[in-house]
This record gives C-alpha cells, structure tokens and sequence, in this order.
C-alpha cells in the first residue's frame, strides 16, 4: 500500500519541470511588459527644460577681474563717504534703507559678518515669527512685508521675510554699498576749534583678521572716511556695542558704559528710539548700542524700536550733514568779510 502510494505519488522529471515551471514561465511576459512600461513612463516624464544645458564659456581670469575691478573701485569710491554705518542689523538696515531716499547721501554700510541682518534673520529663541509692536508696522506697509494684525502688534510669519526684503532694497539703492565680512577696528577721531574732537571715519580690516590679530603677525588696517557714522553694532558681544566702548576709552563720552538693563518691553523700546542721538560730533547711535551707553532696559524678541531706532539715526545724520554745512558756510563768510581765504571745515 505504501509502495503503490509512494509510486503513484512520484511524477518524472519532465512532469515536475511544467508543473513548477509552467505558471511562471506565463508571468514571465507580464513582468516584462510591465517593466517595458514603467521604462517608457520614465523616459515620458523624465524631460525637464534643462536638459543639454550650457553655459557661455569663461575663463578664469575674467572671473577674478570682473570682482576685484568692482571691489577696488567701490574702495576708491566710498574711501569718502558721507555717511558710514557700522553694522547691518536691523537698526542698520532700517536706517540704511531710510537713507536710500536721499540719492545724493553716499553711505557705506560695514557689516563684520559675511550675512548682513544680525538677529533679525528669527524671532526670539530661534522661532520664526517676527513680533512688531506700532506703529512700526508703518516700515512694513512702506516694505509691502505681509503680517498678521493683531491689534496693538503685528506678526511676521518668518522674520526672515522682513530682513531679506529691506536688504534687497537697500543693495539695489545706487547710494549705498555694502562692505561685509569687514570689521570696524578703531574710529578716525580729530579735532578743531570750532567741533572738539569729532569722529571722522572708521579703522577697517578684513574680520577674519580681526579675529585673529592674538594668533598672526601685525596686520594694519584700512580707513574710510566720513562726514557722519551711525554706529549699530548692538549689545554687547564679541564686536558689540564697539562704538561706544571707543568712545568711552577716547574719554569721548563722561559716563560709564553701564551696559543694557533687565528686560522690559513697554520701557525699552521708547527709550531705544527716543535716545537715538549724536552723542558725539560725526557719531549717531542707534539700536541696542543705545541700551549698553544708557542703561535701558532690554526688549528681548520684539523688533519695533530697532526699525524706528534706525530711521530716527538716518535723520540724526542727515541734521548732522546740514549742521556741517552751516558750519562751513559760516566760517566762508567770516573769512570772507575779513579778508582772509576760507578755510574748509574738516569733514
């Protein structure tokens, strides 16, 4: 019985080889087929506009002089300058941008970082909105920056939004030239009979060397004069509120630096704006370079008066430039009524 089973049960070589092959042998095709498809939907959708793409050819040497010729030239250009800010945050960018509308101004703007915006790239503790206390929201209508209105403050949705909108103005304003990755070392500081001492420009050097005069040999630096600095460097830090701590080093400024008081957000943004000044002939300060010379208090994460605080310096600097006008004028005439030649004030 077991053998009959055991014989009935065994099929040939032949019988095994279709039983086990004959099903697959079928899906053969099919599996083909549907890999020839698939091959043709990727060819049909796999075309872009890009495709054999090529650039105009260049040579390398063309590439180094197109960026030093315009580099060196822009050098020469803003080696006087009406107008110099130090540091791209937003109280720079804000009062950059308000001198944008005075084509005649020429303004260079120093920013020690390769990215200009300071913090205003995140909110507070690297959050994205942007929270703006008014009537500062008058700069965003002014930028088109879309916010969400939330009665007595504003929000941007990313604070990137407004720091990349009021850069790209003030990089396209012909009156402005950004000079990034470059620091401020030191102050140009003269004086005359009729200013005191005044501030006449900025000690420039590459940041990197900046960074590293501890570690290398002596590099000098460059200079870049002005009529006017607006000094934002913010609080202080590695290179913050640098303006005033020369300032008060030079003896320029009687008081202490107390540094920025604890946090208060009603208190410090009305005295952030409402103490943007020349505090020295040829120096304005602006933003929370304000905080650290007077003590007030600190805003955290709202923005407002770093906007208002830069547009206030812009016409700080600007009753600067019309008072060294006066000045010049003045001295013309007296010279000329007396007889003597006129003697130019110095910038």
């Amino acid at each position: 019985m077991a053998a009959t089973t055991l014989a009935g049960s065994c099929l040939t070589g032949l019988q095994v080889r279709k039983s086990v092959t004959g099903p697959r042998s079928r899906t053969i095709p099919r599996v083909v087929a549907r890999a020839a498809d698939a091959h043709r939907l990727n060819q049909a959708f796999s075309e872009t506009p890009f495709d054999g793409f090529k650039f105009s050819p260049i040579t390398e040497h063309q590439v180094s002089r197109a960026m030093t010729r315009r580099y060196f030239k822009d050098l020469d250009e803003y080696a006087e300058a009406d107008v110099i800010i130090v540091g791209a945050g937003s109280a720079g960018l804000s009062c950059a941008y308000e001198l944008s509308k005075h084509p005649d101004i020429k303004v260079a703007l120093i920013e020690q970082g390769v990215a200009p915006g300071g913090g205003a790239w995140l909110g507070g503790q690297l959050f994205s909105a942007m929270v703006v206390r008014k009537p500062a929201h008058n700069l965003l209508d002014e930028l088109n920056v879309p916010y969400e209105d939330e009665g007595d403050y504003v929000v941007i949705k990313h604070a990137s939004l407004f720091t990349s909108t009021i850069l790209s103005k003030v990089l396209q304003a012909p009156n402005i030239k950004l000079f990034n990755a470059t620091a401020v070392e030191d102050l140009i500081v003269r004086e005359d009979a009729m200013r005191g001492k005044y501030v006449g420009g900025a000690v420039t050097n590459w940041t990197l060397v900046s960074l590293n005069h501890d570690t290398q040999m002596c590099m000098d630096p460059n200079v870049l004069e002005s009529k006017v600095m607006v000094s934002s460097t913010g609080h202080d830090g590695p290179m913050g509120a640098s303006g005033v701590k020369r300032l008060q080093k030079l003896g320029m400024v009687n008081t202490g630096i107390p540094g920025m008081a604890a946090l208060d957000m009603n208190t410090a943004e009305d005295a952030v704006v409402n103490n943007t000044r020349e505090v020295v002939p040829g120096m304005v300060i602006c933003g929370m370079e304000v905080a650290e010379l007077d003590g007030c208090p600190r805003m955290g994460p709202t923005f407002g008066a770093m906007f208002m605080s830069g547009q206030k310096a812009a016409h700080c600097a600007l009753n600067s430039l019309r008072r060294q006008d006066a000045l010049q004028q003045d001295l013309a005439a007296k010279q000329s009524s007396s007889g003597a030649a006129p003697e130019p004030v110095a910038a």
